[in-house]
């Protein structure tokens, strides 16, 4: 690779890191250092092809969707999941006061199936249509569409704030509603978290 391109590379990194590693951090279930691995995965791949790349956000993106799919494809289970310590309950008038809120939603998310986290975080967190999801996963759109009722279906009986009439949720809408609006406004992993 030339100079200017190994330049580019570089400041591809540094500005889209972070945004990059948020998904990989949705993408894994909220496991920091699997996120990580992911990540660097996409971006090895990503330089050795970086002067043929048009969109690099979307060619490393879809990197990490395909990685990640391949993950789950395998199978490969850990004998133990690491679980972090909580925080003890807030303090009245904490600015954290959501806080509660997206750990629960983080390990509920965890609590998925690969498929199905993958599934959300495609549909909910990245906004893509249901045919692109099913594209990029190797699926009917049928699939996609009931994997992603069934995913908000056990996100919502597994935090029953996220359901409908719960906080953001409409009351009595059962396609819609605040397992999606969270999904979408978490931020990179809640404090003192780590996967």
């Amino acid at each position: 690779m030339k100079a200017s391109g190994h330049d580019e590379f570089r400041e591809f990194v540094a500005m889209r890191s972070t945004a990059l590693l948020r998904l990989a951090v949705l993408l894994t279930g909220g496991d920091r250092y699997a996120a990580e691995d992911l990540l660097q995965i996409a971006l090895m791949k990503a330089y050795g092809r970086w002067a043929s790349i048009e969109q690099p956000e979307a060619y490393v993106r879809q990197i990490l969707y395909r990685q990640q799919v391949n993950r789950w494809r395998l199978r490969r289970h850990r004998a133990e999941t690491t679980v972090p310590v909580l925080p003890d309950s807030a303090a009245e008038g904490d600015a954290g006061a959501g806080s509660e809120l997206r750990i629960a939603l983080w390990s509920a998310l965890r609590r998925l199936s690969k498929r199905q986290r993958t599934v959300v975080v495609l549909r909910y967190f990245e906004d893509l249509p249901e045919g692109e999801v099913a594209a990029l996963l190797g699926c009917p759109v049928g699939t996609v569409r009931s994997t992603a009722h069934r995913s908000l279906a056990k996100l919502r009986a597994l935090v029953p704030e996220l359901g409908p009439g719960g906080p953001g949720g409409p009351e009595g809408n059962e396609g819609t509603g605040a397992p999606v609006e969270q999904v979408t406004q978490l931020s990179y992993a809640p404090r003192g978290v780590r996967g």
